[in-house]
């Protein structure tokens, strides 16, 4: 089995550099995502060339990061996803745990199935926790965006840890994420996905990114993901809907149990 960790340092080592400040946040945006195979990331870098350009940091082009997700008791937002409910958002903390520092972000479900992103710095504050500035900027946030009240309590459900590689068109307002390694976990268990696998997720602005041209050339279709929604799908072996082919192929169902915890492990019902 062919290590995509590997193989990405490889395409990594061969494309000219970029620094974060010429990268385009793109905090709201068109997202494609795609599960290819390293051979498959392989043929892909080959086609776009030099066309595109990798982030470089202090040297460093793969970064690892941390997320813990928040949710309400029953997965409120959760069940909002699996019912694909037009208002609908997501709640983590991101630590870049090579290049430092903490995000604590609020992914909302836009317009036209856009997706727009509203983060805070969160340095000062524990990755687990949910503090009261946190909670009024959440509040505000969605009652301003999306006129829905926070829903309370909300609290840690499962974290995801895994490697980024971020290549950038150095053409226009568009870049392209590359995830290996990812290990899901919720305290009790922990489920990892395929390490010859790249889980991979095209930004732009319009949705009309090079990348995506490329890999419908290459035969190679978009899948519906979300890391937190599959990794709840997984630990909590709760119905997994449209996301069932990604679970089946992604993952590695089975991991092992870890540390015990007090977090609610049930899968909620469909209401």
């Amino acid at each position: 089995m062919t290590d995509a960790d590997v193989v990405l340092a490889g395409i990594a080592a061969g494309m000219p550099p970029i620094g974060l400040e010429n990268v385009p946040e793109l905090m709201s945006r068109m997202d494609s995502k795609y599960i290819v195979t390293a051979s498959t990331m392989v043929r892909l870098a080959a086609e776009l060339g030099d066309r595109f350009a990798v982030l470089r940091i202090g040297g460093r082009s793969q970064f690892r990061y941390t997320s813990t997700y928040f949710d309400t008791p029953d997965l409120l937002t959760f069940r909002q996803h699996r019912q694909e409910r037009r208002r609908r958002f997501k709640l983590r903390t991101r630590t870049y745990l090579d290049g430092g520092g903490r995000w604590l972000e609020l992914k909302l479900n836009g317009a036209r199935g856009s997706t727009d992103k509203h983060r805070i710095p969160y340095d000062d504050a524990p990755a687990q926790a949910l503090t009261r500035e946190a909670m009024d900027f959440v509040s505000d946030t969605l009652l301003g965006e999306l006129r829905l009240p926070v829903p309370e309590p909300l609290g840690p459900v499962l974290s995801t840890d895994y490697r980024r590689v971020t290549l950038v068109d150095r053409t226009g307002a568009a870049r392209l994420t590359c995830d290996t390694g990812l290990i899901c976990r919720d305290g009790r268990r922990e489920v990892p996905a395929r390490r010859d696998l790249v889980l991979l997720e095209s930004k732009s602005a319009e949705g009309k990114a090079v990348v995506d041209r490329v890999l419908r050339r290459m035969g190679v279709r978009p899948v519906t993901v979300s890391k937190y929604c599959v990794a709840v799908a997984a630990l909590r072996d709760c119905p997994a809907n449209r996301w069932h082919p990604v679970l089946q192929r992604y993952l590695r169902r089975g991991g092992g149990h870890t540390a015990t915890t007090t977090l609610p492990l049930a899968c909620p019902s469909s209401r």
